[in-house]
């Protein structure tokens, strides 16, 4: 009966021991709050496989090439320099809950560093307060969050990187006029969501070189929300409401191929010069054709690599903002691309 005893004890001294070794390698470092709730603790947010930095990027969305090339961008520096890099994106850039839901989620994780590109200037303001509060870096990509918001509300990131959307837009409507010449005449502008801050600030720039042209008249500014359908109808109504338009402007280059496809729809291809933005393949393809007169060529691959290095440099030196601090903008230069 000892001999049984003292083999049941052994047995269960050896069942605690592998359970508490099978359980070591999830464990989660924490560290406790003023509130005595539970928050990932800094020091312990890298990945523990690798020893790097653990880096969530939030895009605004998967559906165009421009964030498509960012994602890449992002992928493939990540992987040059062994970064530990999650992508995320939302459904559409109408999906702002999805967005939020993406930021909560990540605050739930171990993550260190969060790059983000919100679908508004203030949707992603809470969650980015939450990051600050448990220590995470944060960077703004493209899509610039409003600072006096994200101050008031007692938040701050660290770095902002983007092209200047508003010389985006500038270059763009002077191509249109230059390409006019002495004669001019009436042009549009074929906006992206309303409200949106990069969109804005392209037409604010594209109207700013129109006015500078007393050859030339602005008759219109619609948006369509960045999408090819509603940008292929929004050309049809300008060419059909405006038959002496000689220009368009789209704030990007999926609206520009549609307006394009409506003005030769329309047979005035010979009238109507219409510039996009971005630089996508298809664009830099029909200007090459002979179709697109022109496009501003972003660079979101190095839009989205800068962030990620801004991100990856503040956490190595541990680098953390303020909400009296301004944060580091980085501006991405953008190129006129014609077919000359």
């Amino acid at each position: 009966m000892k001999k049984l005893t003292v083999l049941l004890l052994t047995v269960f001294a050896l069942t605690m021991i592998l359970a508490a070794c099978g359980n070591g390698g999830t464990a989660t470092s924490t560290t406790k709050t003023g509130n005595g709730s539970t928050a990932p603790a800094n020091e312990g947010a890298s990945d523990t496989k690798t020893g790097k930095p653990k880096i969530a990027v939030i895009l605004k969305t998967l559906n165009s090439p421009f964030w498509t090339q960012m994602r890449d961008g992002i992928k493939k520096e990540a992987d040059e320099k062994g970064f530990d890099v999650e992508i995320f994106a939302a459904q559409d850039e109408t999906d702002l809950q999805g967005q939020v839901k993406i930021f909560e989620d990540i605050l739930s994780k171990d993550f260190d560093g969060v790059a983000v590109a919100p679908l508004t200037p203030v949707n992603m303001i809470p969650s980015i307060v939450q990051a600050n509060k448990k220590g995470i870096y944060v960077v703004n990509i493209d899509e610039k969050i409003n600072m006096n918001e994200l101050k008031n509300a007692g938040g701050y990131v660290l770095a902002f990187a983007t092209s200047d959307n508003e010389k985006i837009g500038a270059q763009g409507g002077k191509a249109i006029v230059d390409a006019l010449g002495k004669q001019g005449g009436e042009v549009a502008i074929i906006e992206g969501k309303a409200g949106n801050a990069s969109g804005e600030s392209r037409k604010k720039g594209a109207e700013s070189a129109f006015a500078a042209a007393s050859q030339i008249k602005l008759v219109d500014s619609q948006p369509a929300d960045w999408d090819r359908q509603k940008a292929l109808d929004v050309a049809a109504n300008l060419l059909q409401r405006y038959p002496n338009l000689k220009g368009i402007y789209a704030a990007n280059d999926t609206m520009a191929l549609a307006a394009q496809q409506a003005v030769e729809n329309a047979g005035k291809k010979d009238q109507v010069v219409v510039v996009g933005t971005d630089g996508d393949q298809e664009a830099r393809d029909s200007v090459a054709a002979g179709s697109l007169y022109a496009t501003i060529a972003q660079d979101p691959a190095q839009i989205g690599i800068t962030s990620l290095n801004k991100l990856i440099d503040a956490i190595n030196t541990k680098k953390q903002g303020s909400v009296d601090a301004e944060p580091e903008t980085v501006w991405i230069d953008a190129q006129l691309i014609t077919k000359k």
